[in-house]
């Protein structure tokens, strides 16, 4: 059992000495579930392709949350963005490498029935108390409360296939062992404290297990429980925790976020074109957001706050560490297409990734001159033959299926037996 305990306020965190005397590069990834990882596999994809001697395995110091920890953990871990992309998008790569999306959606049943069991007893109480004590009807029966369960579906699946991954040969699930710093933020849902997976003092939990943490959002994951605390998602504080990179001294610090609130600005081309699930751009049937319902109105709202909290962050970073190169990459506000896409959907997941993967090097492409100067001054610089090449792809175009096939034949047959009777 992890004996992790809270790190003294006054002591700084070990840095990681330099390497090389080069520039140190520090990689901040936000949350944003099933999708906020496929967003950041194809824009880490092209960035890496984009940026000569950008190696994302090879940065000082990561921090990720929620869906970002995971991909934080598999690049400090020697797992390069390409090599998530096998594995998470296109399940192409070997086991235990191959990500299955059933693992994130196994039902909580442990948590279920230790809920139930308290229903008894509650329900007992709940009828002592309204009718021997007189409290109302809704006052005895709000006790029931404490038997719904704190989440629907389990993380356990998801940490044993990352602790399994972690366990081969190269690799290790221990953060003591990397030999580069590794921070994955959780909440500690007791105090509503930020804690910091990784730094010393609470770097002897299992990385896969800070993992599970730092993703377990409120209502969908139940808590997880280390040491006797219990952790919920790290962004309940901030999006992305990105000043403790910045307190080590990182010369160029490279951010991530994938979930932005949408732009409805009908005007520009991307608001033009809003995906229907499984299919590509079509013609959007929603002028305005109020009009996709509750969903789209929810969604909105929590983009919003998450991505006010981000630009408050951002702003203060550039007061309080003026010496270190900020690059923040994140989706354009008025694309409906990331918009619109079900944040826990797979479905759509190869798609998602092309998409993020050629917007992120258009962004490039469009901000190429501020980047290079920036990029110069740590040793990097932009591919513009890569950035450029047309046609360039994260993945390949997919095969059609035997029953595509078929289909084709046979609508060819038929086209020839119409001819042939016209």
């Amino acid at each position: 059992m992890p004996t992790a305990r809270r790190k003294p306020r006054s002591a700084p965190p070990a840095t990681p000495p330099r390497r090389s005397g080069r520039p140190r590069i520090g990689l901040a990834l936000a949350g944003g579930g099933p999708l906020g990882a496929i967003y950041e596999i194809g824009a880490l994809c092209a960035l890496e392709e984009s940026i000569t001697g950008l190696d994302f395995c090879d940065c000082d110091s990561y921090i990720g949350i929620s869906a970002g920890g995971f991909i934080a953990a598999g690049l400090a871990n020697g797992m390069g963005p390409r090599m998530l992309s096998a594995a998470f998008i296109e399940n192409s790569a070997p086991a235990p490498d191959s990500f299955d999306p059933a693992e994130l959606m196994h039902p909580a049943w442990a948590e279920y029935g230790e809920r139930l069991r308290l229903l008894p007893g509650l329900l007992k109480s709940a009828v002592w108390d309204h009718w021997m004590e007189g409290r109302s009807l809704m006052g005895a029966f709000e006790r029931l409360g404490r038997a719904l369960p704190t989440g629907l579906l389990s993380g356990d699946a998801l940490e044993a296939q990352i602790r399994r991954q972690f366990a081969l040969p190269g690799r290790s699930n221990d953060f003591r062992e990397l030999g580069r710093r590794l921070v994955l933020v959780a909440t500690d849902l007791d105090s509503g404290e930020a804690v910091p997976f990784g730094l010393p003092g609470w770097d002897d939990v299992p990385i896969s297990r800070a993992v599970q943490a730092s993703a377990a959002l409120p209502g969908l994951f139940p808590p997880v429980k280390i040491a006797g605390r219990h952790y919920v998602d790290g962004a309940l504080k901030k999006t992305l925790h990105a000043s403790l990179l910045l307190q080590e001294g990182v010369d160029l610090l490279i951010c991530l976020n994938p979930l932005v609130p949408y732009e409805s600005d009908r005007e520009h081309p991307l608001a033009q074109q809003m995906p229907a699930r499984g299919q590509g751009p079509q013609e959007t049937s929603i002028p305005h957001l109020v009009d996709g319902g509750l969903p789209l109105v929810m969604s909105q709202t929590f983009r919003s706050l998450i991505h006010s909290r981000l630009e408050l962050g951002m702003k203060r970073y550039e007061h309080t560490h003026p010496g270190t190169d900020i690059l923040l990459f994140e989706p354009d506000h008025r694309d409906a297409e990331m918009f619109l896409a079900n944040t826990f959907s797979y479905s759509q997941r190869r798609h998602l990734a092309e998409h993020a993967y050629q917007t992120t090097r258009a962004r490039l492409r469009r901000r190429a001159p501020k980047l290079q100067a920036a990029l110069q001054r740590h040793g990097l610089s932009l591919n513009l033959e890569a950035l450029n090449e047309p046609g360039r792809r994260l993945l390949s175009e997919p095969a059609a299926t035997r029953t595509e096939d078929a289909l084709r034949r046979l609508r060819a047959a038929l086209s020839l037996l119409e001819a042939r009777h016209a």
